[in-house]
């Protein structure tokens, strides 16, 4: 019965603020819901507003008639109300009250945000220093992992050009799912705390190191959806972006079955004895996507919290040192750096880092790092 009261009541205040929600849009409102949970949060915003303007009216009014209507000038004299029973129980009524109206339909949403029973696909999401890794792990597309890191120009970041329209909000692999198909995401982290927020999709989770939670969303239409870490997650916490496609279930297919060709071809044979000038040409695409933000295509770095690679001794110096720094983020005495950990690339795609590192800029090392050689020192 409250139930339905309780929608009756949103339901006019809702009309009126609906119209108000369309004009703004999502420059001063939530962004257009395009998912079931994101209408139900965005329907529970709205009741909740509803109820606090009621209030805001009600208190507000109730104040101001007094304030003019009892006022000592027309003869009122100030009431006493302590230790009257009726008074304390109706002000311990009316709020209770107001607050059964606002928990019902807020469990509900929380319940349905909760519930990520019955998916007909689970990917797993990994938050790093900074960028997100995926790997589809049931339905269709399962196998399929790759990461995701921003693409905005530097240019643009410091202020050398103009803003793009999706300035920090770009990246060169985007999670592609079926519309109208649940979708379980489970977050965790490498190294800190990250969260995994999409806005229009009604999905947000926080990624603990250690952990595994859960979150789901099922996209309406077709579209690009947009969010960002909601964790101050370090130094460049603004620049973690997140972009979900969604794409009918046909184009759907043909990603998947592009993606695991591309996996067939990429795939690297770890018996293969590289030359130097192979390993230099994948360090540079590597170097490109996970580094340059930090040490700059020059390799100079961002003194004195990124040091540069150019000339530096440790990039000069024995292998193992470098390939330890890059492992496990600690320096050949034990004490951490500012490099985080890059174990998740592979043991090609460290070596081939590295190598392009040793043989670039005022390094003339003129040494190739093997994959085995990485290998050999991951614990």
């Amino acid at each position: 019965m409250i139930g339905r009261w309780t929608n009756s009541l949103a339901a006019g205040v809702m009309t009126g603020l609906w119209s108000i929600a369309a004009a703004a849009q999502s420059k001063v409102d939530f962004q257009t819901p395009q998912s079931p949970v994101a209408r139900d949060v965005y329907d529970l915003h709205l009741i909740i507003l509803g109820i606090c303007v009621v209030i805001f009216v009600g208190v507000f009014g109730v104040m101001l008639y007094s304030i003019i209507n009892h006022r000592k000038s027309v003869g009122h004299k100030a009431a006493h109300f302590h230790e009257n029973t009726t008074v304390e129980i109706i002000w311990t009524i009316i709020p209770l009250f107001v607050l059964v109206l606002m928990m019902i339909p807020a469990t509900k949403t929380l319940l349905t945000m909760r519930d990520a029973s019955s998916p007909d696909m689970t990917i797993k999401v990994t938050g790093y220093q900074w960028k997100w890794g995926y790997e589809y792990l049931q339905g269709e597309g399962e196998g399929i992992r790759f990461y995701s890191t921003l693409i905005t120009p530097r240019d643009q970041i410091e202020g050398r050009a103009a803003k793009g329209q999706n300035y920090l909000l770009e990246v060169d692999n985007p999670v592609v799912v079926p519309v109208g198909r649940k979708v379980r995401v489970l977050t965790t982290a490498q190294d800190v705390i990250h969260s995994w927020w999409v806005p229009a999709l009604g999905v947000k989770q926080d990624a603990n190191p250690g952990f595994i939670r859960d979150a789901w969303f099922k996209a309406d239409s077709p579209g690009i959806y947009r969010g960002q870490c909601t964790e101050l997650c370090g130094k460049d916490h603004g620049f973690m972006p997140i972009v979900v496609h969604a794409v009918t279930p046909e184009k759907y297919a043909a990603w998947v079955a592009d993606q695991k060709k591309m996996m067939v071809a990429t795939a690297v044979d770890p018996n293969k004895q590289w030359t130097l000038d192979e390993l230099k040409a994948r360090g540079a695409k590597v170097y490109s996507a996970n580094c340059v933000a930090c040490h700059q295509a020059s390799g100079k770095g961002i003194p004195p919290t990124f040091p540069a690679l150019s000339g530096s001794q440790v990039v000069n110096g024995p292998k193992a040192e470098q390939i330890n720094v890059l492992l496990n983020g600690v320096a050949k005495d034990g004490k951490p750096t500012a490099m985080v950990s890059f174990k998740q690339l592979s043991d090609a795609d460290l070596a081939a880092v590295i190598t392009y590192t040793r043989n670039s800029w005022d390094n003339k090392t003129g040494e190739a790092v093997m994959p085995a050689d990485v290998k050999a020192q991951r614990k």
